[in-house]
């Protein structure tokens, strides 16, 4: 009866690990994720208010410069995988075109339609896709 009791026991414990180790990345990916969020506010800001390019160009190479300092930032300290560095570089900035995609069409609704500020939807559509990005990221990117 105790064997059997340890046998099912066991499994929980690579769980646990797996869910905390999870946790881990996903408080990383975040934090990362702020600096990302920080730099590419600021950017789309500058070239979109400052510079007066369209929204839609000003995302793309503000979105584009966060996720390269992303990319470094959690191939080092969130995923710890510094192997096939290109082909994960090129998988994790897919991903980021997710990101600049979904911003776009909340960009088409959001301003185009019905005329809500650039800068409130740009801010408003960071969360979806922090979320959208870290599940994609974590399965393909750094898998």
């Amino acid at each position: 009866m105790a064997s059997d009791t340890t046998a099912q026991a066991a499994p929980a414990r690579p769980v646990a690990e797996d869910r905390r180790r999870t946790l881990r990345q996903l408080v990383r990916y975040t934090l990362i994720g702020g600096s990302g969020i920080a730099l590419d506010m600021v950017v789309f800001l500058l070239l979109h208010n400052w510079a007066g390019l369209d929204e839609q160009i000003a995302n793309a190479l503000s979105t584009t410069l966060a996720i390269t300092n992303n990319f470094v930032l959690n191939a080092l300290f969130t995923f710890e995988r510094r192997d096939r560095i290109v082909v994960r570089f090129l998988r994790f900035y897919a991903v980021g075109l997710t990101g600049i995609a979904l911003t776009n069409l909340l960009f088409l609704v959001f301003t185009d339609a019905l005329g809500i500020d650039a800068n409130l939807v740009k801010a408003g559509s960071l969360p979806l896709v922090l979320a959208l990005q870290f599940g994609l990221n974590r399965k393909w990117s750094f898998a």
